[in-house]
């Protein structure tokens, strides 16, 4: 079974993941295979140089991410030709590696996408997992936790998806609004579903 997880800003999908991690459970993450397309040496980062010249490298040849979003934060058509680079990677990435887990005899297998239903992923996931907080603790988190004013947090939540929205597409729901205790429940009573054998 692969599950797709996914959530907003401050509704503590890292924490969920990492506790499907201690679960044993192999999590495949797209923002981290995000990062490993892009190192030196991979065809993608070639193609980026290509396209936005040298100066978008560091000196040891790593990606200068800060000068590059700067240049894609400012030009949408960019940003455009940027996630058409490395999109298709990343994805080719995850379905390669869910499909070795699968291989392997993993009953379970989660795959860590933040935009899984903006971007449509459906294709590469069986069941969606969103992870829930309502509105009002998305905000108290982000005032809490980045410092952000009350309007600086609603611009973030704003700028994406509602999470009721999302969670209208879930599957399963994991809500993480409670003690992280409650939220470890949820986490092992979904893995319980489908590894029985694990408890």
């Amino acid at each position: 079974m692969k599950l797709g997880l996914t959530g907003s800003i401050a509704t503590g999908k890292s924490t969920v993941s990492q506790m499907f991690k201690e679960e044993g459970c192999p999590v495949i993450d797209a923002d981290l295979i995000a990062r490993e397309v892009v190192e030196p040496g991979t065809p993608v980062l070639e193609e980026i140089v290509r396209h936005f010249g040298e100066h978008i490298l560091h000196e040891d040849g790593t990606l200068n991410r800060k000068r590059l979003g700067e240049i894609v934060f400012e030009h949408p058509e960019e940003r455009e030709k940027l996630n058409s680079m490395v999109h298709p990677a990343v994805r080719l990435e995850m379905k390669e590696r869910s499909e070795a887990a699968e291989a392997a005899g993993e009953p379970l297998i989660i795959l860590d996408i933040p935009l899984l239903i903006e971007n449509d992923l459906y294709y590469l996931i069986d069941e969606v997992v969103v992870v829930y907080v309502p509105e009002e603790v998305q905000k108290e988190r982000l005032m809490t936790r980045n410092g952000y004013s009350e309007e600086e947090a609603d611009q973030r939540i704003t700028s994406q998806m509602p999470i009721e929205k999302k969670r209208k597409e879930a599957d399963y729901i994991i809500d993480n609004s409670g003690t992280l205790e409650d939220t470890r429940a949820q986490v092992k009573e979904l893995v319980r579903k489908f590894v029985p054998e694990k408890h």
